[in-house]
């Protein structure tokens, strides 16, 4: 009898990107997966795209500065525990498993209440809200760093397994990305973004570097912007046609697979799935943690990479200073340099973290692994 799980988080595509990842080792299983997400936020369009089907729930959190925001989201939970309950009785899943936002927090109560078994995946050093409350009563929590274990409670199991990156991360081909992308073979990629809305710091620093880049004859960069500050930097760059021949602004990128398996240097935020898929592809980075993430878990996520010399980082309000730009275009100069820190990037748990994730869903779900 086939077997089904449910996935759920949402949020941010760091939530959704691991569950995606653990979708196509399950779905290779012959599992069937479904997927509980919000009806507005990324996952109801990555999710679909990815030819899972698609549950919404509406959940959210609250806003510290309007107190009162939090009995709406409490009460807008406790109604879709409900729904995701009779929902879970009727698609009888073997598992649920939670990546963390608000979404999960009635998924993974419903299932509770159902003795469904819950495993839990945190992508962070820090233990975010959801998965914080949702780990109390899990079958199993899986970690991406040992750090995070402190936040579990000691008679829950855990494994440390990494940040689950999605195949096609892992498989794109840096000769076949450049073709599709427009890139030239010789060229030095520079590949640099900030999230779906865009890092306005990292993006003006970037932007500032322009004429710097492109004095550079090989150079190639890919700066994607960010929805948000992209009419921004297209006023502040004013690319010329010439320029925009080698110097790429972009919104969004969806095509990011193939973005870094072209890229020879990356300058970004220390996000954990960027981390995994940037530690997965051994690429070197520049690293600038957001600033007011929790517990400044950013920091934390990116120490291992500095301290082995894989990459570099910076706070938010050094990058448009000249030692930011200077430790970008020297990067960009001496290849290396990039080198020996492919070389020092080792190896990474999240190249293999897909799989332990759907080997601990299948422990707990039917008390065997493949």
């Amino acid at each position: 009898m086939t077997k089904r799980a449910v996935l759920t988080g949402g949020g941010t595509a760091g939530h959704i990107y691991p569950a995606l990842a653990l979708a196509e080792q399950l779905q290779d299983r012959g599992w069937e997966v479904l997927y509980a997400g919000t009806p507005k936020g990324v996952e109801a369009r990555l999710v679909p795209e990815a030819g899972i089907p698609f549950q919404p729930f509406n959940a959210s959190g609250f806003n510290r500065s309007r107190p009162w925001t939090l009995v709406s989201g409490v009460a807008r939970i406790a109604s879709s525990q409900r729904k995701a309950k009779k929902w879970l009785q009727e698609v009888k899943p073997d598992a649920v498993i939670g990546f963390g936002g608000y979404v999960s927090i009635p998924v993974v109560r419903a299932a509770e209440s159902l003795g469904i078994p819950v495993i839990i995946h945190e992508q962070n050093s820090v233990m975010g809200l959801a998965n914080a409350n949702a780990s109390k009563h899990a079958s199993t929590v899986c970690l991406t760093y040992q750090v995070t274990a402190k936040d579990v409670p000691e008679s829950v199991p855990v494994r440390v397994i990494g940040n689950p990156v999605r195949r096609q991360v892992m498989e794109a081909d840096r000769e076949s990305a450049r073709r599709e992308l427009g890139i030239p073979e010789d060229a030095v990629m520079l590949l640099a973004f900030g999230g779906s809305l865009g890092a306005t710091h990292i993006n003006k620093a970037v932007a500032s570097m322009k004429d710097d880049l492109l004095a550079r004859p090989q150079a190639f960069v890919m700066h994607v912007a960010g929805k948000r500050d992209f009419q921004m930097m297209q006023e502040e760059l004013a690319l010329t046609e010439d320029e925009a021949s080698r110097y790429q602004l972009i919104d969004y990128q969806d095509r990011m697979p193939l973005a870094l398996a072209a890229a020879d240097l990356i300058v970004s935020r220390a996000g954990a799935t960027s981390l995994a898929e940037i530690s997965a592809r051994k690429i070197p980075a520049v690293l600038v943690p957001f600033p007011y993430a929790t517990a400044d878990h950013q920091t934390t996520n990116a120490r291992e990479w500095v301290e082995s010399g894989a990459a570099l980082m910076f706070a938010d309000s050094e990058v448009e200073g000249d030692q930011f730009k200077q430790a970008v275009l020297n990067l960009m100069d001496d290849s290396n340099a990039r080198a020996s820190m492919v070389a020092a990037s080792g190896p990474s748990s999240s190249v293999h973290a897909a799989c332990a994730l759907a080997d601990a869903v299948e422990e707990v779900a039917s008390g065997s692994a493949c």
